[in-house]
């Protein structure tokens, strides 16, 4: 059992847990708990592109189900920090998720021109030598996190779009191309009653 934070290693998880199915108990269901450190947590934010994640935490259980199969069972709970997408000014989400995932030996592989027809749930994995928590716990924040962050009284109507360091352009500012949208769409309309008229 290893707990390692990695950000330096091209390619490789950021935070990892890792259990070893050998090393684990088939009659009683191994517990875990995942606390992060400050600089771990920093990692993992810069690795999920997040401006903050202050608090995660990543408990449950592991446990096997007949001889070859294991299901995992867990709570997830962050503190993220996001950029709003109409003022880009910081927004922080408690996030609360159950987490399920299962493991199993007999997993159909897809293979190039086959079309088997895959399970629904999407919980399923092929069931591999180790576990890594670690990845389980990044991937399931990922899952979590707001897709459209937003401030509380931000409007998308009012919305301001722009890079770090530049003024952002306003829905008023827009208004003179909407303009020559319009007159480019009575141009092409006037051109089009001339043509119907010849």
């Amino acid at each position: 059992m290893s707990s390692d934070t990695s950000p330096d290693n091209s390619g490789a998880p950021v935070y990892q847990h890792i259990l070893r199915v050998a090393d684990l108990s088939t009659k009683l269901d191994t517990t875990f708990e995942l606390i992060p450190t400050e600089a771990e947590c920093k990692a993992i934010a810069a690795d999920l592109g997040l401006p903050g994640l202050r608090k995660l935490r990543f408990k449950g259980t592991l446990a096997a189900r007949g001889k070859t199969d294991w299901q995992l069972t867990a709570h997830l709970g962050a503190t993220v920090v996001q950029d709003c997408v109409v003022t880009l000014n910081p927004v922080t989400t408690r996030i609360e998720e159950p987490v399920r995932r299962r493991w199993v030996r007999d997993l159909p592989e897809l293979e190039a021109g086959d079309e088997i027809e895959m399970p629904d749930d999407e919980t399923l994995e092929q069931l591999g030598s180790e576990f890594d928590l670690g990845t389980v716990m990044t991937e399931s924040l990922a899952l979590s996190l707001p897709l459209f962050p937003r401030v509380d009284g931000a409007e998308l109507d009012q919305a301001n779009f722009s890079a770090p360091g530049i003024a952002p352009m306003s829905d008023d500012d827009a208004k003179p191309f909407a303009g020559l949208s319009a007159l480019r769409d009575q141009m092409t309309g006037k051109s089009d009653s001339e043509n119907s008229d010849k």
